[in-house]
């Protein structure tokens, strides 16, 4: 008597992917239905819209990729976790700080500006993720947080909030 194997219909579907797809497809209907809907008035030939479109055209294009695949029963490769253990418990203290580092950053980026706030980001980001080297961090932190305002405001042309270094920077 020979046993045969009945596979259940859907049981090689990764419904997470699907619902991944779903999410992503619908994502991508609405760039496009609200892109349609923006009021332009003359403009240079590529327009404000090109992107908007690109961007929800390729949402959808990766949707059906997606859900193509996972109805195939194509599933992503479960990460080896060589450095990970997942059985530790999340580290809530860390995430409190951070947490706590950008509320702060929200708080004061308007008052003291990006220069000085973005420094206080970098170093109180480095020190909720535990480096012990915080004046090293700080220095750092200011010449990054300095170099990007000046990017965005000499190479870009658009101006961060300069804050108490209104005049200085």
């Amino acid at each position: 008597m020979s046993t045969h194997h009945v596979k259940e219909v859907g049981a090689d579907r990764d419904l997470a992917q699907l619902g991944l797809a779903a999410v992503l497809g619908l994502i991508g209907l609405v760039t496009l239905w609200d892109t349609s809907r923006l009021e332009v008035g003359f403009a240079d030939p590529v327009g404000p819209k090109v992107f908007p479109y690109v961007i929800g055209t390729v949402m959808l294009v990766l949707a059906v990729a997606l859900a193509i695949s996972a109805l195939a029963g194509d599933r992503g490769e479960v990460e080896g976790g060589e450095d990970v253990d997942l059985g530790v418990a999340a580290d809530w203290l860390t995430v409190a700080r951070l947490v706590g580092v950008l509320v702060l950053t929200i708080a004061t980026v308007s008052w003291l500006g990006w220069a000085l706030t973005g420094a206080i980001l970098f170093a109180g980001s480095a020190w909720a993720l535990g480096s012990r080297t915080q004046v090293r961090d700080a220095i750092v932190g200011l010449v990054l947080a300095v170099g990007s305002w000046y990017a965005f405001y000499v190479g870009l042309g658009i101006p961060l909030a300069p804050g108490v270094l209104d005049g200085i920077l």
